[in-house]
């Protein structure tokens, strides 16, 4: 028999394969239905293929997935197993998604067909970049990467406090700023930092959105029925704190608890059921550290 919390594991592991997809899906879209057919380059190892694509025909794939293997073997020691094996998923599902979206946009001579038109470059910049930044957030959030310097920054980040985006930004300035040796135009080359800036505050939002935790103060007269339940039915760690009503003088419990944001409705759903009178506040989190949450991280 398999145990509960070993099926939740389990489901928990296809939920994050699944989304990872997903994402990955996202950012092939973006690179090969409003990237490639503009000429337009971020940074990444997908980036760098690009820029081998645009000097010599190779598909972005190829080289795509030749540098994520052999960063993957330096990688393999520092993440771990665990971590690799989701990036060895999305790095073989990428170079799929990459080369049937380039397949998919080629017309009859074999070039890319521009969706929005022959003037919509920008337009194509800013959309291509929000749906890279969309699909790289939510591998992330679902604990896979694209791989390439997507395995630099997690390692960056596994060790200090670092803005995932922020590092990825880093590398990206000198990736983009190369494309001039190929395009010799200063303006693709600015579409390019235009589009990594969009893509890294896409990336950061929605990290950091999927992160966000709050906080419940709950008074009830029904205090210990509702930490119970949180407890062992919503499984967070309760604390009850002694308060005193001043207008009624009268002694009060307080619940306190700390959750992450996407929680939140099975809370209310869970205090209206147990306590309806109850008096709630609900407060915004900026980092919370400790078992069940982010590990704490110092430079």
């Amino acid at each position: 028999m398999i145990s509960l919390d070993k099926k939740k594991h389990i489901i928990n592991e296809i939920n994050d394969y699944l989304f990872i997809a997903i994402g990955l899906a996202c950012y092939a879209i973006g690179w090969t239905v409003f990237m490639l057919p503009y000429g337009i380059t971020l940074g990444g190892v997908t980036g760098i293929s690009a820029l081998i694509y645009f000097a010599t025909g190779i598909e972005l794939q190829v080289p795509y997935f030749i540098i994520n293997g052999l960063l993957l073997i330096a990688a393999l020691k520092i993440l771990g197993f665990k971590f690799c094996a989701k990036t060895i998923y999305a790095v073989v599902a990428l170079t799929l998604f990459l080369k049937i979206g380039q397949e998919l946009m080629k017309d009859e001579s074999g070039e890319m067909v521009r969706l929005l038109g022959n003037e919509e470059d920008f337009m194509s910049c800013i959309i291509g970049a929000c749906m890279c930044g969309l699909g790289v957030g939510v591998c992330f959030a679902h604990n896979g990467s694209t791989g390439g310097t997507d395995i630099i920054a997690a390692i960056i980040n596994k060790y200090h406090d670092v803005s995932l985006g922020h590092v990825l930004l880093t590398i990206d300035i000198f990736i983009i700023a190369s494309g001039y040796i190929v395009f010799h135009d200063i303006r693709r080359v600015l579409f390019g930092y235009v589009a990594m800036f969009i893509m890294s505050m896409v990336l950061d939002y929605y990290v950091n959105s999927m992160r966000q935790s709050v906080q419940f103060m709950i008074f009830s007269r029904k205090h210990q029925e509702l930490a119970d339940y949180i407890n062992k039915d919503l499984h967070r760690g309760v604390t009850v704190l002694d308060g005193t009503g001043w207008y009624s003088k009268e002694p009060m419990k307080v619940i306190v608890v700390l959750t992450k944001k996407r929680d939140s409705v099975n809370f209310f759903r869970a205090i209206q059921m147990i306590d309806p009178n109850a008096f709630i506040s609900q407060s915004n989190v900026r980092g919370v550290y400790g078992e069940g949450f982010d590990k704490i991280k110092v430079k």
